[in-house]
């Protein structure tokens, strides 16, 4: 197994019970008891705020949010506040790492080599600062990127925007970056005129099938799909051992 990454998707997943279940694979990636594994989904509505958000980031009461549906959780993650919701692809790696910088700069490659794969030319930028961490296409902001190391173990990840509504992005200072400018793959394949109907309803599960091939490439690790179950069995050993 050392040589594998474990792909489990989930599809749509509350963010409290996702959190959870990050902190119970980390748990057993640490024990040695499963390889590396990510985990990839979608959530319902939800801004998850990182260790670098600000007070600044809401413009309206959290009242507003609540009234549009959207929960709001602080995170240990790195990075700024993001929104997510369904339409949006979002990975959570639980990887053993040395280098938390170098792992980001992964991420960022393994999400331009699967939009590349889409036919969209995309980018990361790095050398402007850590307020620009993520992909982008010019200065349109498709991917964000956050992570959290415990032990050598990460939890979080990242969030790609692939047919999902962007407009709560323009409710908060998304990123930390005021008027950032929120793109999709959905929306770049529009713009390029490029997709039909047809393809929109498939935008989601190809490009999750390129992501996670893009990853394990970037790992140097062979993908392995595995359901829910076969997960949670391998888990059982460490929450046995915890309780």
């Amino acid at each position: 197994m050392a040589d594998e990454l474990w792909v489990c998707n989930l599809g749509v997943l509350d963010y409290a019970a996702a959190l959870a279940l990050q902190q119970r694979v980390r748990d057993a990636r640490q024990a040695e008891l499963v390889p590396d594994v990510l985990l990839q989904l979608e959530h319902p509505a939800v801004y998850t705020r990182g260790r670098r958000s600000g007070a600044d980031e809401f413009p309206f009461p959290p009242q507003w949010y609540e009234s549009q549906g959207i929960s709001i959780f602080e995170t240990d993650r790195g990075g700024k506040i993001t929104f997510h919701n369904q339409g949006q692809l979002v990975g959570y790696p639980i990887v053993r790492v040395e280098d938390v910088v170098a792992y980001v700069r992964l991420l960022e490659r393994a999400i331009v080599a699967a939009l590349g794969e889409e036919g969209l030319v995309a980018r990361d930028r790095a050398a402007e600062g850590s307020d620009y961490t993520g992909v982008w296409l010019d200065d349109r902001k498709i991917a964000s990127i956050g992570v959290h190391v415990a032990r050598g173990v990460t939890t979080h990840g990242f969030a790609v925007n692939v047919d999902n509504d962007l407009t709560p992005f323009s409710w908060v200072v998304a990123c930390g970056l005021p008027n950032v400018a929120m793109t999709s793959l959905a929306a770049e394949t529009e713009r390029a005129g490029c997709t039909s109907a047809a393809d929109r309803a498939s935008l989601l599960p190809c490009f999750r099938k390129r992501m996670s091939s893009a990853l394990a490439h970037e790992l140097g690790l062979r993908q392995r799909l595995v359901t829910p179950e076969r997960l949670e069995r391998a888990l059982a050993p460490a929450q046995l051992a915890a309780s």
